[in-house]
């Protein structure tokens, strides 16, 4: 049984009433309001030993709330509840010193649980407040599943703290995501954020990447450089695919999380490893252990705090959300306005995704090129999805055979909807221009909208592209990639 007062504060009277019965039952006096003011005043008085309040009520936000109670009664503890359930949220109400954060609808066994544990950990610490606050629509993260609740939760309590976090998750989650709000939003925000990826840099050059090297140190070393530790001083690393780090720069990394310090290749100068290390990767570390492909100590040192990510095909009520926030995406980096029809959501959500979040935005982007439409239907959804290029080739096909599948399956398609109706003549003009259109309007959208990079990709001069971008009337401007 549990002993103490418990102010409850919900505009919803049949929320008021579950949680005032439940929580008597539990042994615990209860008063219940539905206005912020009633709360306040309440706590004012001296009153209760634990809150639980909704986060939006009639005449007031609760979260704006807590930092004058926290400053009127430091030790009182004060869960809150939301239906807006966003990471922002949760960090939001880790920031201004709330005990739990619960998402709508809530579990009730799990209310009365963090109820009971705030009524036996009442004294304890209190974080600071942070006095910068946090809002705004471009959210780093999208999802309201009850996966993804569970993610943003772990992410609030990391806020305010320097722990190393290891990220898992299949390719195309959003790993660099959840590194990157980590750190924006965390103690080390205002320091830089670097991120390597170990599987693209060779084996061989891992350690000068990683500490940097001296002049002379090895061949083609003609100037000293420094390495990412030096680079993220004051911030954080972002270790991706750490999986794929050879065994013997594991030994050094390891040997500079346990000293603090390091020196670079070829030199004698120690340097000060002050950075918040996440790591990240899509493989089955403990079996890489297991193979004496991974160093344990190694593994125990990055996964202090673990988190996984969830493939989409565990979260399939969030590919809604993801859809419309790519399209908005896309639309603000140059390619054509869209909308999505409900019908052509409910097909999307049916859908495996074994590429992930990754896969999703980029069918949101064809849609917005080759989509004749202002309104992406079923239909078309149907018809995209079913033209994706088959797993025929195997997974040993190279990029220009997939690539190849890709435009042959388009050109079919092209054929098969204009049937008898095609052009007299100009077919090959027309063709090329169909599909150089969406060629250099995802390359741009893929650079974000830096015209000399789009050059070097698509291997044509500048001023022929700009000359294309004119012909072709695409709108370019700059834009930030989102997972």
């Amino acid at each position: 049984m549990m002993e103490g007062t418990i102010l409850v504060a919900d505009d919803d009277r049949s929320i008021r009433t579950v949680l005032a019965q439940a929580l008597t039952r539990a042994g615990c006096r209860v008063r219940a309001t539905g206005t912020a003011s009633t709360l306040w005043r309440w706590i004012e008085e001296g009153e209760g030993d634990v809150v639980v309040t909704d986060v939006m009520m009639p005449d007031g936000d609760a979260l704006d709330l807590l930092p004058a109670i926290r400053k009127r009664r430091p030790t009182l503890p004060v869960i809150v509840m939301s239906a807006q359930n966003t990471v922002m949220t949760a960090i939001r109400a880790a920031e201004v010193g709330a005990y739990e954060y619960l998402p709508k609808p809530f579990d009730l066994k799990e209310v009365l649980a963090q109820v009971s544990k705030a009524l036996n950990q009442k004294s304890r610490p209190q974080q600071p407040v942070e006095e910068e606050p946090v809002g705004g629509d471009n959210l780093p993260l999208i999802g309201r599943s009850p996966a993804m609740q569970e993610v943003y939760r772990i992410l609030a309590r990391l806020m305010n703290t320097d722990l190393g976090v290891m990220i898992t998750g299949e390719s195309g989650t959003g790993k660099e995501l959840v590194a990157r709000a980590l750190h924006n939003f965390g103690l080390r925000k205002k320091g830089p954020f670097v991120a390597i990826n170990m599987a693209a840099i060779p084996r061989d050059l891992i350690e000068s990447e990683l500490f940097g090297h001296e002049k002379g140190a090895f061949t083609g070393a003609d100037r000293s450089m420094p390495g990412k530790f030096e680079q993220a001083r004051g911030g954080t690393l972002f270790l991706d695919e750490v999986g794929d780090m050879p065994l013997d720069a594991q030994t050094r990394l390891l040997r500079v999380l346990q000293e603090g310090e390091y020196t670079r290749v070829g030199g004698r100068e120690l340097q000060t490893a002050d950075v918040r290390i996440i790591a990240a990767t899509h493989q089955d570390l403990r079996g890489l252990i297991n193979e004496g492909r991974f160093r344990e100590d190694l593994f125990y040192r990055l996964n202090v705090v673990p988190i996984r990510l969830p493939p989409l095909r565990e979260r399939l009520d969030d590919v809604p959300d993801l859809a419309r926030a790519f399209l908005r995406k896309a639309e603000s980096e140059g390619l054509p306005r869209k909308t999505i029809s409900k019908e052509a959501l409910d097909i999307l959500k049916k859908q495996e995704w074994s590429g992930n979040v990754r896969e999703l935005e980029n069918l949101m982007r064809r849609l917005c090129v080759l989509c004749p439409d202002d309104v992406i239907s079923g239909t078309v959804v149907t018809q995209e999805i079913a033209a994706r290029p088959s797993s025929a080739a195997g997974p040993q096909a190279t990029q220009p055979q997939r690539l190849s599948q890709a435009i042959e399956t388009h050109l079919r398609r092209y054929f098969d909807l204009h049937g008898d109706s095609l052009p007299p003549d100009g077919l090959y003009d027309r063709i090329l221009k169909e599909m150089e259109l969406p060629l250099i309007a995802l390359s741009l959208s893929a650079t974000r909208g830096n015209q000399v990079r789009t050059a070097e990709l698509l291997g044509i001069n500048r001023n022929t592209l700009r000359k294309k971008i004119k012909d072709l009337d695409i709108r370019v401007t700059r834009g930030k990639r989102m997972l």
